[in-house]
């Protein structure tokens, strides 16, 4: 359309015909145009921005790569990024949405919602308990099993390690600051965590900051490989060592001691206004926790009519309670090796691998490896968590990691869910920038894990019934999260209580109980994204199937869903209905 009004244009002028004022045709492509430009121009500055305050650089190749520092995380630098997500969101504002054509309106959409979700973290200094129950700011500073492509690299990666102490100490007087307001971590989410940090104070080649250096590649000469690993050794002992010891004491004995007692997240400064925000921010709806509070209890309900038709069909003659605990006891459900259940998961991928082509149209080429939880955050770690290049399975405490859950964990973890979701966020077709090509949101990430383990009993993953138990065991387990997270950040709910409803409805061991329960407690409202994105998922597809009957194709309903990439759910909604009402075609389809 614009190339043939620019065309006409060019016609008037050739005739000579005055142009006193501008065409109403022409003025609208105009303000699109620069409506266009104004929010390219912001979100692309954004992310630069955003990378750089993330301590990465641009390489010569134009792609973003760790540098040689790790990110200030000072209050300052906090109250800075603070300025410029309030700033960029009064900017967006400024944008007419209805001057932007469709993509650019989703790209308004997610850059929206990233940046009133990180300004939200910021005004609620979040920062200040950067931490949870299983996720820690002392964990991922280094590269695990693998060394860098170049000496570059390696040199930059020197830098990271000496700036360590800096970043570690930064963290702990953001701690400080919240332990004067009694903005911490709950205490009872805390125990044990802290043993996490015993690996890193182990001098040499043993520490596990040492990785990088056990292979270089050949192009780095020999010379300077032992330059660098004597840099190393030197800086292990002179500064992460010394900087992970005094962490840990400032754990122990300055903050978990004083931790806050309280577990709800409205027992915070201005909490039940900060959890309707970290409601918002992982699920990406406007709900009340009271919604979500009775979504969950009608799920819940649902579910265990299915559990229940399982044991029917078993013939199994006792309570639900009774067969929980033979679930528990039963040592044919349990590996006797790390081995034998990374086998069980590795061969449900690779079965998985011969039904893509029946559930997704485009496959990417990126492969992924299943990988055990690293040893020193597997005691209080969850079952298993995907992302780009691999996907873990935690193999510590054999007796709490039922087989007949390994399927269901596997295909949200690793395909289709999280591994592959990812990929295909790389390398799909249509261009879509930056920013929403590396943009994570829980509730349609989570969601799509979700839907996948439903989508494994739909097309034969699971072989037995206690299988697709194990799959009904998890879809409880996250409709259980919604009771429970509310119940326990906005009812006031106990740990206890939590602990007792979880253990009647889900047939986990106490262990990941116990685990999921602090999990909840200490990261208030990411548990609720699963369930909220598969609902919506879920009612979409049979929307779909009804409607569109023989034209439904379930590779294309997919397609539709990953080639968004990460968007908001309401967003995904509208995606998802514009697809039905176009007749369910090909989204990668090129129209002539």
């Amino acid at each position: 359309m614009r190339i043939l009004i620019f065309l006409f244009l060019g016609v008037f002028a050739s005739l000579g015909v005055a142009s006193c004022s501008t065409p109403p045709g022409d003025q609208r492509v105009s303000e699109e145009e620069n409506a266009e430009a104004r929010l390219k121009d912001l979100y692309e500055k954004a992310w630069s921005w955003g990378q750089r305050e993330d301590g990465k650089r641009l390489s010569a190749a134009g792609t973003w790569e760790p540098d040689d520092h790790w990110p200030q995380v000072d209050e300052d630098a906090q109250l800075r990024r603070l300025r410029y997500w309030e700033n960029a969101l009064a900017e967006l504002a400024r944008i007419p949405s209805s001057d932007l054509d469709r993509e650019e309106q989703i790209n308004a959409a997610v850059f929206e919602q990233v940046a009133s979700s990180r300004a939200s973290d910021l005004r609620y200094k979040t920062y200040q308990a950067p931490l949870n129950s299983d996720t820690f700011f002392w964990i991922g500073l280094h590269p695990r099993n693998t060394g860098f492509t170049d000496l570059g690299a390696y040199e930059r990666y020197l830098g990271r390690v000496a700036d360590v102490p800096r970043y570690l100490l930064e963290h702990q007087a953001n701690m400080r600051a919240g332990m004067e307001r009694g903005y911490t971590v709950p205490q009872v989410a805390l125990a044990g965590r802290e043993n996490s940090i015993e690996a890193y104070l182990v001098d040499g080649q043993k520490n596990p900051f040492w990785a990088p250096f056990e292979h270089f590649p050949q192009t780095i000469a020999q010379a300077e490989q032992e330059r660098l690993r004597a840099k190393m050794r030197e800086l292990i002992s002179s500064s992460i060592v010394p900087a992970y010891g005094q962490l840990l004491s400032f754990l122990r004995t300055e903050y978990i001691p004083v931790a806050r007692t309280s577990i709800a997240a409205k027992a915070l400064p201005n909490g039940e206004a900060f959890y309707r925000e970290q409601i918002r921010t992982f699920t990406t709806l406007d709900l009340s926790p009271e919604e979500i509070y009775q979504t969950g209890l009608s799920e819940v309900a649902r579910i265990r009519k299915a559990q229940e038709a399982i044991l029917e069909e078993l013939n199994f003659s006792g309570t639900m309670a009774d067969f929980f605990a033979f679930l528990r006891s039963d040592p044919r459900f349990y590996a006797s090796t790390p081995e034998e259940l990374m086998g069980v998961s590795a061969y449900v991928a690779k079965r998985m691998d011969g039904k893509l082509s029946e559930v997704l149209g485009f496959l990417p080429r990126r492969r992924f490896a299943i990988n055990p939880v690293p040893a020193e955050i597997a005691p209080t770690y969850t079952s298993g968590r995907g992302g780009l290049n691999a996907c873990l399975m935690n193999t510590y405490n054999l007796s709490a990691r039922p087989l007949y859950a390994i399927p269901a964990l596997t295909l949200h973890e690793c395909a289709p869910g999280h591994a592959l979701q990812a990929a295909i966020a790389l390398e799909a077709p249509g261009q879509i920038p930056e920013f929403r090509a590396n943009n994570y949101f829980s509730g349609y990430g989570e969601g799509w894990g979700l839907y996948t383990e439903w989508l494994g009993g739909e097309i034969g993953i699971y072989r037995t019934p206690y299988e697709r138990f194990g799959q009904l065991t998890f879809e409880m387990w996250r409709a259980c999260r919604l009771v429970i997270d509310t119940g326990l950040h906005q009812f006031d709910w106990t740990r206890q209580q939590a602990i007792d409803y979880l253990s009647e409805h889900a047939a986990l061991s106490a262990h990941d109980i116990e685990t999921e329960i602090d999990r909840y407690i200490s990261w208030p409202g990411q548990a609720l994204s699963y369930k909220l994105g598969e609902m919506l998922i879920r009612e979409k597809r049979a929307s779909a199937e009804t409607r569109l009957g023989a034209d439904f194709d379930q590779r294309y309903f997919h397609d539709v869903i990953l080639s968004s990439r990460s968007v908001p759910l309401s967003v995904l909604a509208e995606e998802l209905e514009s697809w039905i009402k176009a007749g369910g075609p090909n989204p990668y389809e090129q129209t002539p």
